[in-house]
């Protein structure tokens, strides 16, 4: 009888939660409103709960282009929801005997050299994918957001000349560029290329069929996006933007159904679906523990106590302490959101081909809140508020800064081309040109080819460059120094808004003048 009725309450319970989830219906509605709200031509979200994919599905279009319907089989760039499967991939090396965490990162790549001499010799593995470099918020990003022409072995010299920012493992801030190197540390060890080990060694086991390590590997484009995002304030269709050299920080390609099937094999403990188990329980068990701690605001959304970055993952606590793992990814024109409570055993996926986060936030934080027992919280209309507020900010700022280059036209303070015209180097970044066209100033990457705009006037020493794809929503003031002759000897830059990426690092780059 005690059996019957322990049973019947837990039978209940399952009921229960299962019904807190929202309904099809009213799911189907927030993210068509979703969609409007925030400009999105196409999304796609899945949910796991119990062990139960209780929904799968596309709405809107996966381009302008071709108004082709988005569905849960639709590929997307899942950008840096990648880094979990870098780290994955490494701890399986450590469970083989192969790899340590703590290994020094120059008995793997030797020529591995950052500017301080202390931190090159300290800087471990585990360092490599913690965010506690002690460089600055993206820096060295130029390699490859807008896709550039770096390689993997110029990614490694180059970061030897980023400036650090704070000191080494004292604070969090997010390095793409060491996720390519810890790239390469796996292919060192292992044998075979970061895609080549992402995709038999996880991929495969674990069941995502459709699913590859990279854009230049899908081969069949049948059912894909398009990038999208807002260019001067109208909504576009862009290109395609990801360097292949990045992809152990941001380059799988997937879809919903096969994130679902990720998500379900993690919170099975690392163990597939034909029961195969992939990582130790210990190895597993770290790749989730706290390394790198963030703050939490006084008035957190979800009453958290702790947040912080593990192996790959973001980590936090939620309502009730309920632990959750999630991530974020963004590429030019896609953002994705990848969330699980491993406790409640419920996963939500949420894959978009706009560059909003406002978007998958409204409908991950909707779905996560009827699960945690939380009163409809109005996600689409405070997000949607906020992200109106934003873009009217910034929009302001901009505003204002052109109105200073149009009153700046004609003034005789503006220094002649001829004192600033020529080529330019970054130690890192490599050379930019400035050259007249006409009555027009020019600046060019050499190694970065779609970066390239016309530089107008602001005040005595700045100009602005305004780039020519206004996609990137990313002009910036241009700052020279000039000699006693009244000759440029040297420039830098700092975008003139903060909608702007801070993937575009143009604040680390020392332009100096080389003729």
């Amino acid at each position: 009888m005690r059996l019957k009725s322990i049973l019947y309450t837990i039978a209940c319970f399952s009921c229960a939660t299962l019904s807190a989830q929202v309904e099809d219906a009213k799911l189907d509605q927030l993210i068509e409103n979703t969609l409007k709200t925030f400009e999105v031509p196409g999304i796609s979200v899945g949910v796991i709960k119990d062990g139960h994919v209780v929904y799968a599905k596309g709405h809107g279009v996966r381009a302008l282009s071709n108004k082709k319907e988005m569905d849960n089989n639709t590929l997307v760039g899942i950008a840096s929801n990648s880094k979990g499967f870098t780290c994955f991939a490494l701890a399986m090396m450590v469970d083989a005997g192969k790899l340590n965490w703590d290994d020094k990162v120059r008995q793997h790549i030797p020529e591995f050299k950052l500017k301080d001499a202390w931190v090159t010799e300290q800087f471990t593995v585990r360092d490599l994918v913690t965010h506690r470099s002690g460089m600055g918020l993206g820096a060295g990003d130029l390699m490859f957001f807008p896709e550039a022409d770096f390689k993997v072995a110029d990614v490694i010299n180059n970061v030897g000349y980023l400036e650090a920012e704070s000191s080494f493992r004292s604070q969090f801030a997010y390095n793409n560029n060491m996720f390519i190197i810890a790239g390469e540390v796996l292919k060192r060890v292992s044998g075979l290329s970061w895609e080549a080990f992402i995709e038999t060694k996880i991929m495969a086991p674990v069941g995502m069929t459709n699913s590859v390590a990279s854009y230049n590997r899908v081969t069949d484009r049948s059912n894909i996006i398009e990038a999208h995002t807002l260019a001067d304030g109208k909504l576009v269709q862009i290109p395609h933007d990801w360097s292949p050299t990045a992809n152990p920080a941001g380059g799988i390609m997937s879809n919903v159904d096969d994130m679902l099937v990720w998500a379900q094999f993690l919170m099975n403990d690392a163990v597939t679906a034909k029961g195969e188990r992939l990582l130790s329980e210990a190895k597993f068990h770290e790749l989730w523990q706290l390394q790198t701690p963030l703050k939490v605001s006084k008035n957190d959304s979800y009453d958290s106590n702790f947040k912080g970055y593990g192996l790959g993952w973001f980590l936090t606590d939620v309502k009730g302490g309920h632990k959750q793992v999630y991530h974020t990814g963004g590429l030019l024109g896609t953002v994705t959101q990848f969330t699980m409570i491993p406790d409640l055993d419920l996963a939500i996926v949420v894959l978009t081909n706009q560059m909003n986060g406002s978007a998958f936030n409204t409908i991950t934080n909707t779905i996560k809140d009827s699960y945690l027992g939380y009163e409809d919280r109005k996600w689409l209309a405070k997000l949607g508020r906020n992200n109106k507020e934003w873009y009217q900010y910034n929009d302001s700022l901009k505003t204002a800064v052109f109105a200073q280059v149009s009153k700046m036209k004609n003034s005789t303070a503006i220094p002649k081309a001829s004192t600033m015209v020529g080529t330019y180097k970054d130690v890192w970044f490599g050379k930019v040109s400035l050259s007249q066209s006409g009555q027009e100033l020019r600046l060019a990457s050499e190694k970065s080819p779609t970066l390239k705009g016309s530089l107008l006037p602001y005040n005595a020493t700045t100009f602005i460059v305004k780039w020519d794809n206004r996609s990137y929503d990313a002009d910036c003031f241009v700052q020279f120094v000039f000699n006693e002759k009244g000759q440029a000897v040297s420039a830098t830059l700092k975008p003139i808004a903060p909608v702007t990426d801070f993937s575009f690092d143009f604040e680390d780059l020392k332009l100096i003048k080389q003729d």
